[in-house]
């Protein structure tokens, strides 16, 4: 059975899906634009495989009469779009993100034309930015690690 784990971006919300997950979209509706701070949305639906909440559970919002958002309380990070025909995980919220690539598109009046050119954009890696930004140097994250851990924050001894 294949399993996919992940979670927000502190640790206190993690979550397990196990089965096969192939209903992965972006949402370029408004509604997922604000409730994601992004362009778009990336979206895995779990429908149809075993989900569990295994450390936490989300604060909702109800952003319609028809749909709710998850997302973690103490972080902020966007978990859930959870509507009458099931629920969707925040594709970046998974510990590996890359094994769910988006199959649609939905939403696409609200396209922001520039989406479709981001590929073309100058890439640099993180670290290029230390000139400008050079704190970066000495950065150490507090984010919880893309696997499960048996407590977080981990206890320091």
């Amino acid at each position: 059975m294949t399993t996919h784990t992940g979670g927000c971006q502190c640790g206190a919300i993690r979550f397990r899906a196990e089965g096969v997950l192939k209903d992965s979209s972006i949402c370029h509706c408004r509604m997922c634009q604000k409730a994601f701070g992004a362009y778009y949305a990336p979206l895995v639906s779990v429908r149809g495989v075993e989900f569990h909440w295994t450390r936490g559970e989300p604060k909702r919002f109800q952003s319609s009469n028809h749909v709710k958002r998850g997302f973690c309380g103490d972080c902020g990070t966007p978990l859930t779009y959870e509507a009458p025909d099931g629920m969707a995980i925040a594709a970046g919220a998974f510990d590996d993100p890359a094994a769910l690539p988006p199959v649609i598109q939905w939403g696409v009046e609200n396209k922001i034309g520039f989406v479709d050119h981001l590929h073309a954009l100058p890439q640099e890696e993180t670290e290029a930015d230390l000139t400008s930004a050079s704190f970066i140097a000495g950065l150490v994250s507090y984010q919880h690690p893309d696997h499960d851990t048996v407590e977080w924050p981990e206890e320091k001894g």
